[in-house]
């Protein structure tokens, strides 16, 4: 008998973009029981990008179906979630599914989700769901916002069967405030990505790129991710500026219409600067890990949310990783790291006592790091977690 497995929450596979998206794309990519079966909820936009316009579509062997959404701004996400998890159920009564599992990434839909759990039981089903990090924490939200996703989150882990936390510390949170509700969780983490690039140094996607953008192997701090307040370009940039490093700041992000951007440079003038250079986005995988592999130091400021995509990349790819001292960093990293808090100084000591650093002691920082991410890290063993905890629904 299949076990049917909906998935809703992602943007959907194929994947263009985004932590949940790479871990569904990895997830039925990776497939190893044939007992699964999968149903992805797409956002018809998202489908649009690879050239995928029917109502249901066959990808990596899952059942996929596309929901349109009305662009109706901060509040399309939630949509976005209630109609694809009612298509899930209707689906589901349709195929006369016995034991399906809805599988909810985010909790977005709190303040309804009794009613569709309700639905979900009569069918002798099981609402899974993945609380993400601490939305309500983020400095991109206003305070209205964040007691909604506060609210919204309590009600989620209410009505959940199971909860699957990626990271610990998360785990830890969700059984400490919510110990009322008696909830039962489970560590599975998100896995990387352990292949290198394609490209070597005389490539010349390679060359073009640094020539275009005025940097050298080896000789460049890097930083990729979402530029967003929570994410500490602020401390990272003013840090950088008061360091005595001569090597340049790359910062791979999308600034385009970002007031963030604006606001920032008025605050730390940091257009003063020749080493700081904002270079826009790397959609290319290859060169960006090219990128990854071949800068000096990585830097990673995020300090709210769980296991970090960007981090396990970083700390598989990159020869030595500067992590902002929060428990979800240290969590990933261990001792394969160095720290940096937000004190005046810390970060630009750090980057000085970096840049003075022996081959030798880089090395064994970069040895401990990629051997974390191999052991712990990977698709293999997140896969295997995840079919376990399915097919015992």
């Amino acid at each position: 008998m299949k076990k049917n497995i909906y998935i809703i929450g992602s943007k959907g596979i194929p994947a263009k973009y985004g932590g949940f998206e790479t871990f569904v794309e990895k997830l039925t990519e990776y497939k190893k029981n044939e007992n699964i079966q999968y149903h992805i909820a797409c956002m018809e936009e998202n489908s649009l990008k690879s050239g995928i316009s029917d109502e249901y579509f066959d990808y990596n062997g899952s059942n996929c179906f596309n929901i349109k959404v009305p662009n109706i701004g901060p509040a399309k996400a939630i949509i976005y979630d209630i109609l694809a998890l009612k298509k899930a159920i209707e689906i589901s009564k349709k195929n006369m599914d016995r034991d399906p599992i809805f599988y909810i990434l985010a909790c977005r839909i709190g303040p309804i989700i009794f009613h569709f759990k309700k639905i979900i039981k009569e069918m002798n089903g099981k609402l899974f769901v993945n609380p993400d990090g601490h939305e309500w924490l983020r400095g991109k939200w206003s305070f209205p916002v964040r007691r909604y996703w506060k609210f919204s989150e309590r009600l989620m882990i209410k009505h959940s069967d199971i909860i699957i936390c990626d990271s610990c510390n998360i785990e830890k949170y969700i059984l400490h405030d919510y110990k009322k509700y008696n909830p039962t969780t489970h560590f599975i983490a998100y896995g990387t990505d352990m292949k290198k690039t394609l490209y070597d140094e005389s490539n010349k996607i390679v060359r073009k790129w640094y020539e275009d953008k005025n940097v050298r192997e080896g000789n460049y701090y890097l930083v990729v991710g979402r530029f967003v307040p929570e994410n500490n370009y602020a401390i990272m940039i003013k840090e950088y500026m008061k360091s005595q490093t001569e090597k340049d700041f790359v910062l791979i992000t999308n600034i385009e219409k970002n007031s963030f951007y604006e606001k920032l440079q008025r605050e730390t003038d940091f257009l003063s600067d020749d080493r700081i250079k904002f270079v826009g986005t790397v959609y290319d995988q290859d060169l960006l890990k090219y990128i990854r592999e071949n800068a000096f130091a990585y830097f990673h400021g995020h300090e709210v949310g769980g296991t970090n995509p960007s981090l396990l990349e970083a700390l598989f790819s990159t020869q030595l990783n500067l992590l902002l001292d929060v428990p979800f960093n240290k969590e990933v990293s261990m001792d394969s790291a160095l720290y940096w808090d937000k004190r005046p100084d810390s970060l630009a000591q750090l980057i000085d006592y970096t840049d003075h650093l022996s081959n030798q002691q880089i090395s064994k920082l970069k040895l401990k790091a990629s051997n974390r991410i191999a052991s712990s890290y990977n698709w293999d063993l997140i896969i295997n977690l995840y079919e376990k905890i399915f097919d015992e629904g």
